[in-house]
């Protein structure tokens, strides 16, 4: 997804530092080059080795370095990005930032950048509460940068509430948001994914082998390019895409019930769910104990999704979608 881009990894000094670990491995995974900037408090956390390995880079710590300072290296690095990613950021960082302050080769790679830079905060509850990171906070946003909130949780420090650095999954995608060209932006796009479970009485049920990976892939990338997604799962073990409208179904009939409710507002419609082609007749009500040596089940058909679909579909060509052109 992101081969050709240049992404520049600020790292400063949290406990969050090790999450910027499993970042790295995603946008490398994406094919993204990717070039680290540690600061000293960082290198305490996890040593620059870690990131040097993964990126297959040097990592960058030292604002006066006489091998890097042959192309001034500051500018170097912010010249070369497409996208500036600093995870975790730190109160001291943003509020270094926020008042035109530059200290170290982070801070001066961020102030010579012309692209996009996403800042992803983590600290201590009351110190992201405090009025006066706020202010910073608010003052990056209106100066143009994007902030991508904590989330609340149980702190490294003891105390719970707001200041947990994100997932690296949420990062990655947000940072793909604005690396990814947004030629999907104002289609409407439904995607399935996952099994359907048909139950037999409260504990037993048929389905499908479906990991629900493929859908929720699609629906992933199409946000990523400015999609308006809306995604219908089956009960799958995966994470919720970052911003896209998803719905968790169970049976073949609840599906079809989601999927006919929202057909008519979509434009494109793409089905990778497995769906049980049959449900029993009837489910019991409690468990049905094991005393025959053999038991029989009696089923019926699930309604076919697809031709439902199929029944309902209008003519409607590429040329009628909001698309815009695709730009590198």
């Amino acid at each position: 997804m992101l081969q050709g881009k240049t992404v520049i990894l600020g790292v400063s000094g949290g406990i969050a530092v090790y999450k910027a670990v499993e970042l790295l491995r995603l946008l490398i995974k994406a094919r993204a080059e990717v070039h680290v900037v540690m600061t000293k408090s960082a290198c305490e956390f996890v040593t620059p080795l870690t990131f040097q390995t993964l990126s297959h880079n040097p990592v960058h710590t030292e604002l006066f370095d006489l091998y890097q300072e042959q192309e001034i290296g500051h500018i170097s690095l912010a010249d070369r990005a497409d996208l500036f990613l600093v995870a975790p950021a730190t109160a001291n960082l943003v509020g270094k930032l926020a008042n035109g302050l530059a200290d170290d080769l982070l801070l001066t790679s961020l102030m010579a950048t012309k692209a996009p830079v996403l800042l992803c905060p983590a600290m201590n509850t009351n110190m992201y509460e405090d009025q006066r990171y706020q202010r910073n906070h608010h003052q990056l946003i209106a100066d143009g940068f994007y902030l991508l909130e904590p989330i609340s949780g149980d702190l490294a420090c003891g105390w719970q509430g707001m200041g947990k650095l994100p997932d690296p999954q949420q990062i990655f995608e947000t940072a793909c948001k604005l690396l990814v060209p947004g030629d999907l932006t104002g289609v409407r796009i439904l995607v399935t994914a996952g099994p359907t479970r048909e139950e037999i009485d409260p504990v037993r049920y048929l389905s499908n082998h479906s990991s629900g990976k493929m859908g929720y892939a699609i629906a992933r990338s199409a946000a990523a390019r400015g999609a308006d997604v809306t995604l219908i799962s089956g009960p799958v073990a995966l994470d919720e895409p970052t911003g896209v409208r998803t719905l968790q179904i169970a049976s073949a009939l609840e599906m079809q019930q989601a999927l006919m409710g929202r057909y008519e507002d979509s434009d494109v419609v793409i089905k990778a769910a497995a769906v049980a082609d049959y449900r029993p007749l009837q489910k019991a009500q409690q468990k049905i104990k094991k005393k025959l040596e053999e038991l029989s089940l009696q089923l019926v058909k699930n309604p076919d999704l697809l031709a439902e679909l199929g029944q309902c579909k209008k003519s409607k060509s590429w040329s009628d979608l909001p698309l815009k052109p695709k730009t590198c």
